[in-house]
């Protein structure tokens, strides 16, 4: 990058506080992610400060004389901005605003930039578009003059409008009108979860930490093409691409939008259509960055939100990634019985991975015998699709198969089972 480049990048500093019910430690953990996440939307990190308070300041979350030192700080180091790992209410950021002369936005404003930077479909940019939408509707209040103006027109009675209410109506206008796209697209998504229920396909949805190497173990396992940086959500939109298992069944494998602490809310809410691909999955495969640091909290993160879009129940694979990166990766799948440890960027345990993800999609199968007319070769076909063949011979009536089915299965081919 340029020295030229670099002028153009807005001077940030961070702000955390501890509280009682807060480690040290993990306030420190969550400004370094915060720098993390500044970095990839666009910004340099210049200063940080932490204060201790028993609680938030309604007025300015932090107390009055770090308020000054902020100011101070951010006056020597000529920062634009000024970034709270917590979440802010309007009044607080306007407060902020007022007394450090410089715009103050909180880690929810930095992940909704991010998002708004890559939005590539037309579903994601409704949908972070939307997140943006609810996010700024309170905080349209209170800014200045510019929203006490008067606005008369013709077919209006009285005064008018304040230009606050004409800005108001305005985006819950907006909302409603993407509220309804996202709506049309979450039908189309369970129109086609009906026709792969109907073409007995399981389904395996990857789900993480962002930068966990969700995308990179896609590619690996099929061949999907997914841009993979090394840079917090860098893909939003999610990919299903079919995944042949070692039993010869196929799964639709889909890479889903990684998750944080402290993920906003309105995100969550705006990828709602979305994030259903997780609910409905027969198997989530939990990728963890085993050579984080702090790898423990990451997997806790990840199955809060699991748990608040309602996938919470949805069987789980733990698979440590990074083992190429970090001897620790190992130690930490030890520490994780039944998880898988392996390497999406060289292909190490990726053999081990597919054979355990075929043994917990077969849990409950049970091996059933069938007789398939040798002028069937249609429902042989569809044998091999929907399970894993064990055993297949030519006999007298026509082709023997032993397969593994699940309960549906042993319905659809209940015709073939082999009298005994």
């Amino acid at each position: 990058m340029t020295l030229i480049e670099r002028r153009f990048r807005e001077r940030i500093i961070l702000v955390g506080v501890v509280f009682p019910w807060v480690s040290a430690e993990t306030v420190e953990e969550g400004l370094d992610e915060l720098a993390l996440l500044v970095d990839t939307a666009g910004a340099d990190v210049v200063g940080r400060i932490v204060q201790r308070r028993d609680s938030p300041d309604p007025a300015t979350f932090v107390g009055k004389g770090k308020v000054e030192e902020l100011r101070e700080l951010s006056e020597t180091v000529d920062s634009d901005t000024v970034v709270f790992d917590d979440e802010l209410s309007p009044a607080q950021q306007r407060n902020l605003e007022k007394i450090l002369g410089r715009t103050a936005i909180d880690r929810t404003a930095v992940i909704l930039d991010i998002f708004a930077q890559n939005a590539r479909s037309q579903e994601g940019k409704a949908q972070v578009e939307l997140a943006l939408l609810r996010y700024r509707l309170p905080r349209l209040r209170g800014r200045g003059k510019a929203f006490s103006q008067q606005a008369g027109g013709i077919g209006t009675r009285g005064p008018g409008e304040t230009k606050l209410e004409v800005d108001r109506r305005r985006l819950l206008r907006r909302m409603s009108r993407l509220e309804t796209e996202l709506k049309a697209v979450s039908a189309t998504r369970q129109t086609q979860a009906r026709s792969r229920a109907r073409g007995r396909h399981r389904t395996a949805t990857v789900v993480g930490y962002t930068n966990a190497g969700k995308s990179t173990l896609l590619n690996r396992l099929t061949d999907a093409g997914v841009l993979v940086e090394n840079r917090l959500f860098s893909t939003l939109d999610p990919r299903t691409r079919q995944l042949q298992l070692p039993g010869g069944e196929t799964v639709l494998l889909t890479d889903t939008v990684g998750f944080v602490r402290k993920l906003p809310h309105q995100l969550v809410e705006a990828f709602r259509s979305t994030l259903e691909v997780v609910g409905d999955a027969d198997l989530l495969i939990h990728v963890v960055d085993g050579s984080a640091e702090d790898h423990e909290a990451q997997i806790a993160a990840v199955r809060e939100v699991l748990g608040e879009i309602g996938a919470g129940g949805v069987p789980e694979l733990l698979v440590i990634n990074k083992v190429d990166l970090s001897g620790e990766a190992r130690l930490v799948a030890a520490g994780h019985p039944g998880s898988v440890a392996i390497s999406a960027l060289t292909g190490e345990g990726t053999a081990e991975l597919l054979r355990v993800v075929g043994e917990e999609l077969r849990k409950g199968d049970e091996v059933v015998a069938l007789v398939v007319p040798f002028e069937r070769g249609d429902v042989l076909a569809a044998v091999h699709r929907e399970g894993e063949v064990v055993a297949e011979v030519a006999g007298a009536g026509g082709t023997r198969v032993e397969v593994f089915l699940d309960e549906a299965g042993r319905a659809r081919f209940r015709e073939f089972v082999e009298l005994r």
